[in-house]
This record gives structure tokens, C-alpha cells and sequence, in this order.
């Protein structure tokens, strides 16, 4: 009987793995096309069947950070040989970099962009979590009249989608001239993580025992010098969790981002899109782009790797 259990559980060990196998190729399939697009000469971008085998080239991230245009006619051989070598990639693709009256390259929107999308993801992250960290404690550690009411509402601002408060907001941020600010949007997407932020993070609290500050309390510290010195520490792991699905949530938004801003203050994610290139969709820039824009997020979930799990399962949230 138990080499029969054995022989299952084997084979139940065989089908799980063979499962998980499955299941993280079907999610890496996306990242792989995107990654391999990102480095395609455009005319095996589109090929049907598509083309897996190829060599790899950087004209897209050229195009990405350059303006161009077409190029009208093939260029001189004096042109072509004068040019860098970066730039005859772009000549092959049909199309020519932009200079301007003194010879300067022009540069594309995009590096802007990606600031804009670091400046107010970080911001707003380091908002929310703060804002949070310090509310999840108050209702953690004190008796607040209606707690849970109060806790319910905090919540309910998140079962409200983003796109239906778009274009009221789009009008109160016009009046007061919030519309096309890095602010603008910060303010927005600290108030859209805030309650993430509060409800995660009080789960977190709720797990550190009271007698800590008790102790700390007794050792002559005060309210505020237990907090930082005591819970801060403590609720580390908690902390780097909320700010991963805070910053990936500000990092990937795009109606706002499209609604709100232009030029100034636009992001990454609503930019990326128009660069179809001239004449037909150049899906390897739009690649490029894409790709460029996941690595943040990507180097920053890897940074804390280690407090992910632990902070899952260490703040759940339990009445």
C-alpha cells in the first residue's frame, strides 16, 4: 500500500511540475516576443510564420531615442559612407535621422518620458506607503470610533476604476491648473494606492506584538521614537512588499496618464504607443520601448525578492 501512495505521489509530484513548467512559459511567451521584437530589423517584425532565428540588431533602440523621417530617394554613397554606423541602420530601414540647421541630432521624446515615468512613480510610492505605514498605525494601535466604517471606505476608493473618474478629474485639474503636472499625477496615483496601502500595511502591524513599544515605551522612549526605532524595523518586509505593487500599479498606469497630460508631464506608457514610425506601424521601436520599460520594475522586484513571500504570508490580513 504505501509503495502504491509512493508511486502516486510521484506521479502527482510529475503532473504538478510539468503544470508549473507550462504555466510560466505561457506567462514568459509575451516578455520573450516583446524582448526578441525589441532587437528584429523591421521586416521580420510582421513575418507570417513568425521568424524565431534571426540576428539581432539595435536599430529599434536607435530609432527609440532619435526623431526621423523618410528618407526620400536611396542615399548618396558619400552620405551613406559619412554616416555613422548606427545611422546607416536606420537608412536601411528606409527612413533618415532628423538633424537639425546646425547638424545636431534630435533626440526623441522618449528619454523625457521614461523620467516622467520614474519621477512620478517614485514619488507617489514613497507617498502612499509613508501616508499608509503611518494610518495603518493609528488604527493598528488605538481605538478609533467607526474604525470599521472608516476602514470600508478607505477600501471602497479602490473598487472605483481609475477610467470612470477620468474625465471629471480631467476638468477639476483643468480649473485649478493641475492638468499636464508631475504633480497632477502623483497626487492621483498616492490616492488611488493609499487605500492598498493602508489596508496591507495594517495587516503587517497587526502582526508585530504590542509589548515591543511596551517596552520601548517603559524605556523612556516616546510614542514617535517607538515607532521609527521599534515598529519601522519590524514591519521592513511589509514596507518593501507594498512599495513593489505600489510602484508596479503607478509605473504601468495609463488612462490618467493619457488623459492628463500632453508634453510636459506625460509618461512613458501613453507615449510608447505612438511610435508607429513613418508610414506602416514600426512595431520593433514600439518593442524597444516596451522593453526598456519593464526593466525597472523588473530590477526593482528583483532588489526585494527576499521580503516578497515573507511579506505575503507575514501580512495577511485577519479579523
Amino acid at each position: 500500500m504505501a509503495a502504491v501512495q509512493t508511486r502516486s505521489e510521484r506521479a502527482l509530484n510529475r503532473v504538478a511540475i510539468a503544470a508549473v513548467l507550462v504555466i510560466t512559459l505561457i506567462f514568459l511567451a509575451p516578455i520573450y516576443w516583446i524582448t526578441s521584437t525589441a532587437f528584429k530589423p523591421r521586416n521580420l517584425a510582421t513575418t507570417i510564420p513568425p521568424t524565431v532565428l534571426f540576428e539581432p540588431e539595435i536599430s529599434p533602440f536607435v530609432k527609440l531615442f532619435t526623431k526621423r523621417s523618410q528618407l526620400r530617394g536611396a542615399p548618396t554613397p558619400e552620405e551613406y559612407a559619412a554616416a555613422p554606423w548606427w545611422e546607416r541602420m536606420v537608412f536601411d530601414g528606409g527612413e533618415k535621422i532628423v538633424r537639425s540647421g546646425r547638424g545636431e541630432i534630435q533626440p526623441s521624446g522618449y528619454p523625457n518620458r521614461f523620467m516622467n515615468s520614474l519621477i512620478v512613480a517614485i514619488t507617489s510610492t514613497v507617498l502612499a506607503v509613508g501616508m499608509g505605514t503611518f494610518t495603518a498605525y493609528g488604527f493598528s494601535r488605538f481605538k478609533v470610533k467607526g474604525e470599521a466604517d472608516l476602514l470600508f471606505f478607505i477600501l471602497s476608493t479602490r473598487m472605483l476604476p481609475p477610467v470612470v473618474v477620468a474625465i471629471p478629474m480631467f476638468l477639476m485639474y483643468r480649473a485649478v491648473g493641475l492638468n499636464d503636472t508631475h504633480w497632477g499625477l502623483i497626487i492621483l496615483y498616492t490616492a488611488f494606492n493609499l487605500s492598498f496601502s493602508v489596508w496591507l500595511m495594517k495587516g503587517f502591524i497587526d502582526e508585530i506584538p504590542k509589548e515591543y513599544e511596551e517596552a520601548a515605551l517603559v524605556d523612556g522612549y516616546t510614542r514617535i521614537q517607538a515607532f521609527f526605532k521599534i515598529v519601522i524595523p519590524e514591519a521592513a518586509t511589509g514596507i518593501a512588499a507594498t512599495a513593489v505593487f505600489c510602484f508596479i500599479t503607478a509605473w504601468n498606469e495609463y488612462a490618467f496618464a493619457l488623459i492628463m497630460t500632453n508634453r510636459r508631464a506625460q509618461t512613458a506608457p501613453p507615449f510608447i504607443p505612438s511610435q508607429v514610425g513613418s508610414g506602416l506601424p514600426d512595431w520593433t521601436v514600439i518593442a524597444a520601448g516596451t522593453f526598456l520599460f519593464l526593466l525597472p520594475v523588473a530590477i526593482f522586484t528583483f532588489l526585494l525578492r527576499n521580503h516578497l513571500l515573507r511579506g505575503m504570508s507575514f501580512g495577511a490580513i485577519r479579523k
